[in-house]
């Protein structure tokens, strides 16, 4: 599950999941839902395949928010599927989406970076919970 939470001039985005890949999850749907109003009309027409590795399961929560911000802005690629696999700091993720197609996809935030101030990824009681402060 995911949540928005008001950042000044900013916004941050909450993630509370069961597993590690469900935030790494939740996490990239969250960030696709601030860069279109409507994602449940991304198409899985591509596929693309993601391997990174961090000194720091935060870090990698970072990387990953920030690659995949990086394919929207380089590439206009909006997904709305994803399959993480997280073994030790390396991930390995699936991920399906669709070019950007205004005719269909509205757009509601630009989002121009993912941000370190206040990055959180920890358990407490059996459960996750992520931070992450986005630039709008």
């Amino acid at each position: 599950m995911y949540e928005f939470f008001e950042h000044t001039a900013d916004i941050g985005l909450r993630i509370r999941a069961t597993t590690l890949p469900e935030v790494f999850n939740e996490a990239a749907r969250g960030l696709f839902s601030l860069i279109v109003e409507n994602p449940e009309v991304i198409q899985p027409a591509d596929r693309r395949i993601i391997h990174l590795k961090a000194e720091s399961v935060e870090l990698l929560l970072f990387d990953w928010l920030d690659h995949l911000l990086y394919v929207f802005d380089a590439e206009h690629l909006l997904c709305n599927r994803f399959d993480v696999t997280i073994d030790e700091l390396s991930l390995t993720a699936t991920l399906w989406g669709e070019r950007l197609d205004l005719s269909r996809h509205v757009l509601a935030h630009e989002v121009k970076a993912i941000t370190y101030h206040d990055l959180k990824l920890k358990q407490i009681d059996g459960e996750w919970l992520a931070e992450v402060i986005l630039d709008i």
